[in-house]
């Protein structure tokens, strides 16, 4: 099997075939910085990663794309709530952002366009459409004219006559009436008072979402690239968008491959502020769930199906992990390193012991590619690694007990490396566990656990975070993880049960 992706675009699954050989180009759509990023971030960029992790694996020179949206109603109206200004919210986020995708593992990007660094760019693609006739201005905005492209709606597989129902009463406000159809869409806004303005040929303003990114892309990587990425809410109308107006102005495809993500659930709700269950990366690992567990969580789905985040799942996920982590650490035992760092020929009973060890690995290795081959089927390659742990825990169990290890245990070198490897891949690194207090009574019964947790919800409501803090480590000591849930509860795990 070579290398299959799903694309939105063409709406099956086909072969990756690079524009240039051995190269390829990457687009992904980062975030507005107006908050700190949530759970669907979490997914969507820890999805991406792993993508970038396996083509460079695979032997590919990798360029990434992620750009930052500085510029937005959003942040606008966060700096007005706060007394503050734009600059202020999108610095403080964009470094809490790059926090955040360092504590998951997530590779920085090699390239990290911000729109106001973009204007310059920004500003002569939409003059080109406007000369084309592709865009018209209005009254100090620029729209783009969805009637004057046929294909318009060809990733989302809306047509305009089916987007115009219910549309009645788009039109209502000022801003709405300039347009000549509902759909079109801003390339810049004329400037609004008590905003922050930038000069452009139409008057002071900023530029509209959609038309940063199709800017930032031809800045960074040229007209067309190889893989554009995002999660689902994106398909429209922002990529809808993206694609209209880069192929509009440069008369070449934006991307020829498009995938998107599933959508974050939460105990099978959609994740949102308004229904009270949005949860921020920081606080998630802040109650103290690993960051390799979340991200363990996170490949056991396929990206492009939902992701359903319940206690019960994340309590699977952090037994899955530790498992794997126990396999992973190993290579920390003194006993096993002389073991790892020997180099000489296999010893064994049986020369062909050895040979069949090594044919076992290669299948392993095969079925891992095979798996991500099959359009990134993260959960069947997560099932390799578990085929790799299994010998290499009761290894473990072994070295535990104080047993010596045998020259058959040399097979399990090549075993143990081939996992280091495979899960680094996945972005899966080994986590040191919390040491435990060895002056600790034995692990506290559900009653104690939760009579703790009620004597931290309330150190935390007397603003004693000090004292909330000393209950949650107590607990952790004893193996048992607190997660604080958006609504005020919170929930326990007890780590290896």
């Amino acid at each position: 099997m070579t290398l299959q992706f799903t694309n939105t675009l063409t709406r099956r699954t086909e072969a990756f075939q690079p524009r240039v050989p051995g190269e390829v180009s990457i687009y992904c759509c980062g975030v507005t910085v107006y908050d700190l990023c949530h759970l669907g971030h979490a997914r969507s960029y820890i999805v991406w990663d792993v993508l970038r992790r396996y083509l460079i694996w695979s032997g590919y020179r990798v360029t990434f794309v992620q750009n930052i949206t500085d510029i937005d109603d959003k942040i606008l109206k966060r700096a007005a709530e706060e007394g503050s200004s734009m600059q202020a919210v999108s610095e403080r986020n964009i470094t809490a952002f790059r926090d955040d995708m360092a504590a998951l593992n997530i590779l920085p990007p090699d390239k990290v366009p911000c729109a106001t660094q973009c204007l310059e760019g920004i500003r002569a693609m939409i003059g080109e459409l406007e000369a084309s006739g592709a865009a018209y201005s209005a009254a100090g905005d620029v729209y783009f004219a969805v009637l004057g492209q046929p294909d318009y709606g060809k990733l989302s597989g809306r047509s305009l006559s089916e987007q115009q129902q219910g549309a009645s009463g788009r039109l209502n406000t000022e801003e709405e009436s300039r347009k000549r159809h509902p759909f079109d869409f801003a390339l810049w806004k004329g400037v609004k008072p008590g905003e922050p303005s930038y000069p452009s040929p139409w008057g002071p303003g900023r530029p509209g979402w959609h038309i940063e990114c199709s800017a930032m892309v031809r800045q960074e990587l040229g007209l067309t690239i190889d893989i554009h990425l995002g999660g689902s809410d994106l398909i429209f109308p922002h990529h809808e968008n993206e694609i209209a107006q880069s192929e509009a102005a440069n008369g070449e495809p934006l991307a020829h491959y498009w995938l998107h993500n599933g959508m974050v659930n939460v105990d099978g709700e959609k994740m949102s502020k308004s229904l009270g269950n949005f949860t921020t990366i920081r606080s998630l690992l802040a109650s103290g769930v690993s960051a390799m567990t979340l991200r363990f969580f996170v490949l056991q789905a396929h990206y492009r199906k939902p992701l359903d985040f319940t206690t019960e799942a994340l309590a699977a996920a952090a037994a899955g992990w530790q498992g794997l982590n126990q396999a992973l650490g190993l290579g920390l035992k003194p006993s096993l390193q002389s073991l790892l760092a020997w180099d000489g020929e296999v010893v064994s009973e049986e020369a062909e012991d050895a040979k069949e060890a090594e044919d076992a690995l290669l299948i392993c290795r095969a079925a891992f590619v095979a798996a991500m081959d099959d359009d990134l089927n993260t959960s069947a390659a997560l099932a390799v690694l578990f085929d790799l742990v299994r010998p290499l825990r009761a290894l473990a169990r072994r070295l535990e007990r104080g047993d010596q290890l045998s020259a058959e245990d040399q097979d399990l070198q090549g075993r143990w490396q081939l996992l280091q490897e495979l899960s680094g891949v996945l972005g899966l690194e080994q986590e040191a566990s919390p040491e435990p207090d060895p002056d600790a009574e034995a692990g506290p019964d559900q009653a104690e656990i939760q009579t703790l947790i009620s004597e931290r919800l309330a150190a935390r409501q007397a603003k004693r975070y000090g004292d909330a803090d000393a209950i949650r480590d107590r607990l952790r000591a004893k193996g048992i993880e607190l997660i604080d849930r958006p609504d005020g509860t919170t929930e326990w795990i007890q780590r290896g049960a």
